[in-house]
């Protein structure tokens, strides 16, 4: 015994009553504690790992490092260096080093101590096996069978941990609790009633009855969409420094009615991710391709734009592995991840699946009120009919002479293009060469560019023409429905979308340089400058000067062309070349365009007459019908610089006032792939060799008949062999509806994630919810109609003592309900909701100065009508200036994925829900309600407290709150209130009202109303 005892005490083998303990649990136990003190110098990331020695996988740990020592010696913790370095006070011997700021408990050094000795076994990580169905546990003990398997489930781990479930909460409270989990709003008091009376004959089948109904609510929709959202990073700005605003609610309404149709979840994520590569890809499963969309897009002046699609990139790949791994696939970027089997390279092959594709603006149907286009197209009509009275003449001019004037102009216009009429050739290229976006040739002649672009693209083409003595060159800018806001440019991240600037133009023939003596264009304007300035035209780029040149910026969609004359006309040429430069201060290459020669023997003008009109020139001015002048003479003065304002104003009528476009993806064709590259420590500027598309290796692999792309990858991440995106997404649901996740580190079920408190009960729900057909809608009804979910948030001190976190269940959880159904329910109470669902963003009153920070000339001007009182989950969203009651109840910004929100409780909280302009409307609302109820002071306040709280309000808390209402009454007719501030006047009635409001302002100020019960 001396002897046993003496071996206990050097290795920890034994307890101190001499008998040996259990082996502790690897995954439970030992992992977590080598992971969070260890696998950052000793893990797979080979080129930080230290002394050689890798802890995360065990035949490592059992080859001798470079010191000579073997980590662990199985069965011998006295032999183990692992152990002695843990336990040694040598500060250039113990581990973790002294820098390192931690320090390994005595509890935590017995633990790997007899791990050790038990045989220092590994076990793979419990969230890279494939979930398995258990059958859930007896009850036994003379308990009753669980009805629901979660039930059985949790009664068995309460047993295991000493503690008993509580009762079932108040019918009131759980009916409250049923609405803000499933809809987001709370219930109204007639839907209280019918709920306690319906209960009070069968409880079970009262809930399922309003269960069924919140999930058939058009509201559910609205409710999961928002969480959903905040995976997505969605917001309604670009971000960055302009912040400019997107055109992206499309999407926002999709994921909205997705859930509302219960959409299987592994369809749901197959068309978010690659919707647009599904056979005749419908116009809503391209929008659902915005969910990658959503991410951030600087539009900074003198940015590289490929340098800032890098980063998109990988913000994409990081939200893929939060949304639907559970990983932090972004620790990967800029080398091997420190603790979880992700390599350096396999991060960048998972990139490869996403980067193959192109960003386009999707053009949707107009969504446009019928009394707002009516409105509008009287409008265009009004301001097209007066367009020639916009002619510029003297002062003194009455608008008839003004319009004389503007015939007078127009006529001979009309005849200089008949007498100038030029036979234009179109030249195919006999070959094309860029240095990065592609060009494809379209059946008409003209070449579309697609694909990236950078700040100095330059396009070479060659030609054979057909004639000789050409005289000069056209170059047309065409719009195309694939180009940003319709071309002609390429612009996209910087300027107005489709916008271009050629710096120069220059022509060869059999290698030589051909001087161009004159130049001219329908339209120039500079972006950054007036129209016409002598820095933009068609002359400026063949200047020499690439600062200079041409561009047709603020006329997006619309077609342009500059005319070159030749100083000579050309001869005997075998080979044309045209080269044209494009960028300046950003990336603003063409995207369609058209080259034409002529022999005319004077040359040519830029004439810029579409083809419909050009037949009608044919026709004589006396043959002219009067809708045909009108044609010529309104294209005429669209294009007059004379009156350019007011033609600017138009072209703004004649399209809706909200942009219908929305952002999506597009693969590549497979004619140009985009190729990934790893970059080394993952800067962008650093590129290495080319790696292919390829999932996870730690995980299920992909078929090998399966391509490598973004559809096949996005079918792998809801492959029932996946052990990850099932257990993710019922945990998230769980730990929204309980306020804890199964497993807590919901973003990261990773070796540095906490494990699962109810592993068999996780693993069944992941199994469960494939089985039945990927339903959140089935998910949701199982977790609700569950026991453990209707009992009473009811805390006993010794439940308190012992589990304040609720970690094992043996109560509901309070929870503080998220920032939108804060507002929303105040909404909701006050009478003032809209339910109007779908559309752009709209404006909510807020304090002003909150979007004063932002970059420019930011305005918030608040909506009227229903847009002021809708959903939160419309309201706009800012990334540089968020919704200020919104940011105070902790709702992101849209600038990151977020699995899991922080909940915060600060006095700037109880400060908004007392003053914020939002709440002095709705208390008004709400104090104008109650003061119109007929009956007593106390059945006014019943009225108040069920529409707030749900419930009736107890004998105290009237007596309380009847004695707060006589003092504002007093404090108002005393004057000590300014009653003229609060309702407008001081008689009885107002000040009454005005009593009401004021009362209403305490109750939505209380805890009870932003906690769920």
């Amino acid at each position: 015994m001396l002897t046993l005892a003496v071996l206990g005490a050097l290795s920890g083998v034994l307890s101190a009553e001499g008998t040996a303990p259990s082996t502790p649990d690897f995954t439970t136990e030992v992992r977590p504690i080598l992971s969070r003190y260890c696998f950052k110098c000793h893990g797979p990331d080979e080129k930080t790992r230290k002394g050689g020695l890798r802890l995360d996988l065990r035949d490592e740990t059992l080859k001798p490092a470079k010191t000579g020592d073997i980590a662990i010696v199985p069965h011998q913790p006295d032999k183990s260096a692992l152990v002695a370095r843990i336990e040694t006070h040598d500060p250039d011997e113990i581990m973790p080093p002294p820098d390192s700021k931690m320090t390994i408990t005595a509890e935590q050094k017995e633990i790997l101590k007899r791990w050790v000795a038990g045989g220092a076994e590994y076990k793979q990580h419990w969230a890279f096996i494939k979930p398995q169905q258990v059958r859930p546990p007896k009850a036994g003990n003379g308990m009753p069978e669980a009805a629901n398997p979660i039930d059985a489930f949790i009664r068995a781990k309460l047993k295991d941990q000493g503690f008993a479930p509580s009762p079932p909460a108040d019918a009131v409270t759980l009916v409250r609790r049923l609405y803000l989990d499933l809809i987001g709003l709370p219930p109204k008091p007639e839907e209280v009633d019918a709920f306690v009376q319906a209960a009070s004959r069968d409880q079970e089948a009262a809930i399922q009855t309003t269960v069924d109904a919140l999930l058939a609510s058009p509201q559910y929709g609205e409710r999961w969409a928002r969480r959903w959202l905040d995976l997505a990073r969605y917001a309604d700005t670009n971000g960055y420094e302009k912040d400019r605003e997107r055109s992206i609610w499309s999407y926002r309404d999709w994921v909205v009615r997705a859930l509302n149709a219960d959409m299987p979840f592994d369809e749901f994520t197959i068309e978010q991710v690659a919707g647009d590569m599904l056979p005749a890809a419908t116009v809503d499963q391209r929008i659902a391709t915005g969910f990658h969309r959503n991410t951030m897009l600087n539009e900074e002046g003198g940015i590289d734009p490929l340098e800032f699609r890098y980063y998109a990139m990988a913000d994409r790949v990081a939200t893929t592995g939060t949304t639907w791994l559970g990983l932090t696939l972004g620790c990967a970027q800029c080398h091997t991840h420190k603790y979880d089997p992700v390599t350096h390279v396999e991060y960048f092959q998972i990139m490869a699946f996403l980067n193959n594709a192109d960003e386009p603006d999707l053009n949707l149907p107009v969504q446009e009120e019928p009394e707002a286009k009516q409105k509008r197209l009287e409008q265009l009509a009004q301001q097209t009919a007066a367009l020639p009275t916009k002619w510029p003449g003297e002062k003194s001019d009455s608008a008839e002479i003004r319009r004389l004037l503007a015939e007078v102009a127009f006529q001979r216009w009309l005849e200089k293009m008949r007498g100038d009429k030029v036979d234009w050739q179109v030249l195919r290229p006999t070959g094309m060469k860029t240095n990065m976006p592609h060009l494809t040739q379209l059946p008409d002649g003209s070449v579309l560019g697609s694909g990236d672009i950078t700040k100095s693209d330059t396009y070479e083409l060659k030609f054979r023409p057909s004639t000789q003595g050409i005289t000069a060159i056209r170059l047309e800018a065409l719009p195309h429905p694939s180009l940003p806001d319709h071309g002609p440019g390429l612009a996209y991240y910087e300027g107005p979308k489709g916008d271009f600037f050629m710096g120069e133009f220059q022509v060869t023939t059999n290698g030589k340089a051909v001087k161009i003596n004159r130049a001219s264009e329908t339209y120039a304007r500079n972006n950054f400058g007036g129209p016409n300035t002598p820095a933009v035209s068609a002359m400026a780029a063949v200047d020499g000067d690439p600062q200079t040149g041409w561009s047709c910026a603020k006329r997006p969609g619309e077609a342009n062309e500059a005319v070159f004359v030749f100083e000579k006309p050309l001869e005997g040429t075998e080979e044309i070349s045209v080269k044209m430069l494009f960028g300046r201060h950003y990336a603003c290459s063409l995207g369609r365009f058209r080259i034409s020669v002529t022999t005319h023997a004077s040359g040519a003008e830029a004439r810029g007459i579409p083809h419909k009109l050009e037949p009608l020139l044919a026709i004589p001015d006396a043959a002219l019908k009067p809708a045909q002048r009108n044609q010529l003479r309104t294209h005429f003065l669209m294009n007059a610089p004379e009156v350019a304002g007011a033609a600017d104003t138009i072209r703004a009528l004649r399209k809706p006032s909200v942009a219908p476009v929305s952002l999506v993806m597009r693969e590549r064709p497979a004619s140009n792939p985009r190729t990934t590259y790893l970059y080394n420590r993952g800067e962008y500027t650093q590129p290495q060799e080319q790696v292919k598309a390829e999932v996870l290796s730690v995980l299920n692999p992909l078929p090998k008949e399966a391509p490598r792309n973004r559809l096949a990858f996005a079918r792998w991440l809801v492959s029932p062999e996946n052990p990850l995106t099932a257990r993710v997404t019922v945990n998230r649901q769980w730990e929204i509806l309980f306020g804890r996740g199964l497993v807590k580190t919901s973003q990261d079920f990773g070796f540095q994630g906490e494990v699962p408190s109810h592993p068999e009960l996780l693993d069944w729900l992941a199994v469960e919810f494939m089985k039945q057909g990927w339903s959140l809608k089935k998910l949701h009804r199982l977790i609700v109609t569950s026991a453990t979910y209707q009992q009473s948030s009811q805390v006993t001190p010794e439940l308190l003592a012992k589990d304040a976190e609720n970690k094992w269940l043996a109560r509901a959880s309070r929870p503080r309900v998220e920032a939108e159904i804060v507002r929303d329910s105040v909404l909701y109470a006050s009478g003032l909701l809209s339910l109007k669902m779908g559309g752009p963003g709209v404006y909510p009153p807020q304090p002003d100065g909150v979007v004063d920070i932002a970059y420019g000339k930011s305005t918030w001007e608040a909506s009227s009508g229903d847009d002021r009182h809708r959903r939160s989950l419309y309201t706009f969203l800012k990334r540089t200036a968020p919704f200020a009651m919104s940011t105070t109840f902790d709702a992101p910004s849209g600038e990151a994925c977020v699995a899991r929100r922080d909940v915060s409780n600060t006095p700037l909280q109880a400060l908004t829900l007392l003053n914020d302009i939002f709440m002095v409307e709705a208390t008004q609302s709400l104090g104008a309600l109650a003061s119109q109820q007929p009956g007593t002071d106390e059945a006014k306040l019943q009225f108040m407290f069920r529409r707030v709280l749900c419930r009736q309000a107890g004998a105290d808390e009237v007596a309380a709150l009847i004695e707060y209402l006589e003092a504002q009454r007093k404090r108002i007719r005393s004057g000590e209130l300014d009653a003229a501030v609060i309702s407008g006047n001081k008689d009885a009635r107002e000040i009454d009202r005005a009593a009401w409001t004021l009362l209403g302002r305490a109750l939505f100020n209380l805890d009870e109303f932003v906690t769920k019960g």
